[in-house]
C-alpha cells in the first residue's frame, strides 16, 4: 500500500489526444473522481475582477451563483445539488481556489471518493494559473503522434482553425509540456504516450498511478463500462471511449490527410516527432508557400502569447484576494466508493 496522496490531479495535452479516455480511466480508480469537462475554472480566473473582495459574503455568493447558474459553466454535469454548493462556497475560505476546490471535493464527495482531478486538453496553456490556486497540483500530459491529432482535430465540428492552426497547437502543447517537465520536475509533471496506453494500458495506467502515489486499480482498464454510461452517444467524437483500449486509431493520419497536409505537417513538427519516439516517413519537403503561411502564423501566435502574458501580470497586480485554495487534505467520505 503507497503513501496515500490527495493533491488535485489535471490532465492536459494538445485535443485529440485521449485526454477524455484517459480521463474516464482516472474517474474509474476508486479513489480518485474525475468529472467531464467544467469549463469554469479558467473562465472562474478571467473574470475574478468581476466580483471584487471575496471576504464580503456578497461577493462569494455572486461568485458561487455565476459558476452554478451560468450558461456556458457546465456545473450541472458534476450533479451537485445547485443551493446545497452555492451555500457551502459562501460559507468557505473567501478565495477563487477555495470556491473551485469546495466543488470538485463535492464531485468526490458525493462519489466516496478523497481525492479529485480535472480535465482540460487546453490545460496546458493555464498551467501557471492553475498553480496558483492549487499550488499541490499533480499534472499529467498526454502525448499522441502529432500526425494523428492533428488530423483528427481538423475534423471536429466545434474546431474553428485549418491545418496550420492544428498543427501549430500540437506544437505549443509539446514545448509546453517539455518546458514544464524541466520546471516542474517528476514530482509534479508526468507525461505519457497515447501509443503506449492504448497498446499496454495496464502498464502504463500502473506507472501513472506510481507517479500519483496510488495503488494501481484493474478497474481503469475497464473505463469504457463506465463511459457508455456518462459519454452521450451524441458526441460522436468521444464514441472510441466506450471501446476497450485498442490501437485501431493509431496511424489514421496515413488515411485521413491529403499528400500536401502530411507533408507540411510532418515537415513543420518532425524534430518534436522524433523526440516523442515516432517514426518518420520521410515526406518531401513541403511547399514553400505552405511553410511561409504555417511560420506566419507562428509569429502571430507567438506574439499574442506575450501580449497576455502582459496582461495576466498587470490582472494579478488588481487582485483584491489572493487566489490560493486553502482546502487541503483529502475529501472526508464516508462509505464504499460510488462508481456511478
Amino acid at each position: 500500500m503507497k503513501p496515500q496522496l490527495s493533491h488535485p490531479i489535471f490532465v492536459l495535452g494538445c485535443p485529440r489526444s485521449g485526454t477524455t479516455l484517459l480521463q474516464q480511466m482516472l474517474h474509474s480508480h476508486r479513489r480518485v473522481a474525475f468529472p467531464s469537462e467544467t469549463r469554469f475554472v479558467h473562465t472562474a480566473y478571467e473574470v475574478r475582477h468581476t466580483f471584487g473582495d471575496l471576504e464580503r459574503e456578497a461577493n462569494r455568493r455572486a461568485l458561487a451563483e455565476w459558476i452554478v447558474h451560468g450558461e456556458d459553466t457546465k456545473f450541472r454535469v458534476l450533479g451537485l445539488d445547485a443551493d446545497a454548493t452555492i451555500e457551502e462556497i459562501v460559507h468557505g475560505p473567501p478565495t477563487l481556489g477555495s470556491a473551485l476546490a469546495i466543488i470538485f471535493r463535492a464531485y468526490a464527495r458525493r462519489h466516496g471518493k478523497p481525492r479529485w482531478g480535472d480535465k482540460r486538453p487546453s490545460y496546458f496553456r493555464r498551467v501557471a494559473m492553475l498553480r496558483r490556486m492549487f499550488p499541490d497540483a499533480q499534472f499529467v500530459h498526454l502525448v499522441r503522434d502529432g500526425r494523428d491529432a492533428v488530423s483528427s482535430l481538423v475534423r471536429m465540428p466545434w474546431f474553428q482553425g485549418d491545418i496550420y492552426a492544428a498543427a501549430l497547437t500540437w506544437r505549443e502543447a509539446i514545448d509546453t509540456g517539455k518546458a514544464l517537465s524541466s520546471r516542474l520536475g517528476p514530482r509534479t509533471f508526468y507525461e505519457l504516450r497515447y501509443e503506449d496506453l492504448v497498446a499496454d494500458p495496464e502498464e502504463e495506467l500502473a506507472k501513472l498511478c506510481a507517479f500519483l502515489g496510488e495503488d494501481y486499480d484493474p478497474e481503469m482498464t475497464r473505463a469504457h463500462e463506465h463511459a457508455r454510461r456518462t459519454v452521450p452517444s451524441t458526441r460522436k467524437w468521444h464514441l472510441r471511449t466506450h471501446e476497450a483500449p485498442n490501437t485501431r486509431a493509431v496511424g489514421a493520419w496515413r488515411d485521413r490527410l491529403r499528400v500536401w497536409e502530411a507533408d507540411l505537417v510532418e515537415h513543420v513538427l518532425a524534430s518534436r516527432l522524433v523526440e516523442r519516439g515516432y517514426t518518420l516517413t520521410g515526406t518531401p519537403r513541403p511547399a514553400a508557400a505552405h511553410l511561409a503561411r504555417f511560420h506566419r502564423m507562428a509569429a502571430h501566435r507567438w506574439r499574442s502569447r506575450h501580449a497576455q502574458a502582459v496582461m495576466d501580470r498587470l490582472a494579478q497586480a488588481r487582485e483584491p484576494n489572493p487566489v490560493v485554495s486553502r482546502l487541503r487534505g483529502p475529501v472526508p467520505v464516508a462509505g464504499r466508493p460510488d462508481r456511478r
